[in-house]
């Protein structure tokens, strides 16, 4: 048995049970041949040894992480050329993942962190693209020319420890610049009383606002997004936010045993206590609002404010129509059969309910997002866990000023939904926006709008 450190590559065919199924000898025979003629030799042209393989991948061990790297672009680039030509249903496609690390070797095998690090990256990739560590983009950092996405930290399974990862896809463009505001996050982490522990950050000066929890989040990743980077960046300026990865998602566990709105608001009060916050503003968007309103109902010495973006007061089971409940059983459906798929159709249904006037980069952006952010049995719990809340017990009992703003189009929450909880919470204020979007997104209507309408509010109710 031996211990050293390596470079660990490991690759995966993307749907192999299903390529097979559909047919096999066709799979087969075209495997066959790129094995021959361009991945092995690559492989051995970067000096790489194949350690061991498997019907639908390989692991392969390299002394340098710059030929590691350099292969997995140069097999995924021709690859991408010599599938181009058939139907995407049907191309082979690898993904793959490089970490360097120690790794013992014993009988012809490897073993270790290393080596989990590695699998763990390559199931993080995109269809046809490349993982790596954050310890191998240091080590290659402009030595191969070729533009990585920071795709911030990432909680993967068995690993304890969240793992800093940069992407490379073909055809990808530079890494978008984060806002500066960015820089000066810092990832801290806190225990619930059921002891999950959360990921939460803070950024910004002023007024201390606590973000509640919505959909899909990723406090570190969301920076890269051009859907909330600039939103993000906007906030931290007009206060002190605090934002958190709701359990099951983002940088926080994802092996959890409840997911539940009384845990949610267990979740909230540990990381506004974690973060210093006495008394502050609540904000919520979408569910988020819902979430602000049974917080504020329970812990009204807590709350100076709130601010309910898009939200609602019950959730699309618990609004009583047939509407609703087409909805959540389609989308249901959705994400059961395809939130892991490399077909982003399914995730799509999604993004283009909350930004139906996405750009294409922000589309794709808010795609990979819901990717990374959780795996498809969270995504489930959460989503029927939005869907059956039901809020108005609570808004009736929320005593903190209330500022409610929705965006008149928005296809995801009606706008009725928002009128509701300004009917029910006593004195709130009700602001109907332009556009069609969920979230507000710099560049497109209701952003300035939105802002313009916080800012004195959060002066007058938050400051001192």
């Amino acid at each position: 048995m031996e211990r050293r450190l390596a470079a660990i590559f490991a690759a995966d065919m993307v749907g192999y049970s299903r390529l097979m199924e559909a047919d096999e000898d066709s799979v087969l025979s075209r495997q066959k041949a790129y094995r021959r003629e361009l991945i092995d030799p690559e492989i051995t042209r970067c000096r790489g040894r194949i350690v061991k393989t498997t019907g639908d991948g390989m692991l392969v061990e390299f002394a340098s992480a710059q030929d590691a790297v350099r292969c997995a672009i140069d097999l995924q680039t021709a690859m991408s050329s010599r599938e181009n030509d058939l139907d995407e249903d049907v191309r082979i496609r690898y993904r793959i993942g490089i970490n360097l690390g120690d790794v013992v070797f014993d009988d012809g095998d490897i073993f270790g962190d290393g080596v989990n690090v590695a699998a763990r990256l390559e199931a993080l990739a995109e269809p046809g693209g490349v993982c790596i560590s954050d310890m191998v983009y240091q080590t290659v950092l402009d030595r191969v020319g070729e533009p990585f996405r920071d795709m911030g930290g990432q909680r993967v399974k068995n690993i304890s420890r969240s793992i800093k990862v940069w992407q490379w896809t073909p055809g990808a463009q530079p890494d978008r610049v984060k806002p500066e505001a960015a820089l000066q996050q810092r990832v801290r982490y806190c225990k619930s009383p059921d002891g999950v522990h959360l990921a939460f950050a803070s950024v910004g000066e002023g007024p201390p606002v606590l973000k509640a929890p919505n959909w899909i989040n990723h406090i570190e990743y969301d920076w890269q997004s051009p859907v909330w980077g600039k939103f993000l960046s906007e906030f931290a300026q007009q206060s002190r936010l605090v934002r958190f990865d709701q359990r099951g998602n983002g940088l926080s566990d994802w092996d959890v045993k409840e997911i539940s709105q009384p845990r949610m608001i267990d979740d909230m009060l540990a990381v506004a206590d974690a973060a210093g916050l006495e008394k502050f503003a609540l904000f919520g968007i979408s569910q988020g609002a819902a979430f602000s309103m049974r917080f504020a109902a329970t812990y009204p010495e807590r709350v100076k404010c709130l601010i309910l973006l898009g939200g609602y007061v019950r959730g699309r089971l618990a609004r009583g129509d047939d509407e609703g409940k087409r909805y959540y059983d389609m989308a249901h459906t959705m994400i059961r059969d395809g939130w892991g798929s490399p077909n982003t159709v399914y995730r799509h249904f999604f993004t283009t309910s909350y930004i139906p006037d996405a750009t294409p980069e922000e589309a794709e952006s808010m795609d990979e997002l819901q990717r990374i952010s959780t795996n498809t049995e969270n995504a489930l719990r959460i989503f029927k866990m939005n869907a059956e809340f039901d809020a108005e017990e609570f808004a009736v009992k929320v005593q903190a000023p209330t500022l409610i703003l929705h965006c008149r189009g928005d296809r995801a929450v009606p706008v009725e939904e928002s009128r509701l909880a300004a009917r029910l919470i006593p004195g709130a204020s009700f602001v109907e926006l332009p556009g069609s979007n969920h979230c507000m997104v710099g560049g497109h209507p209701g952003f300035q709008e939105f802002f313009d309408e916080i800012r004195p509010f959060l002066r007058e109710h938050a400051d001192g």
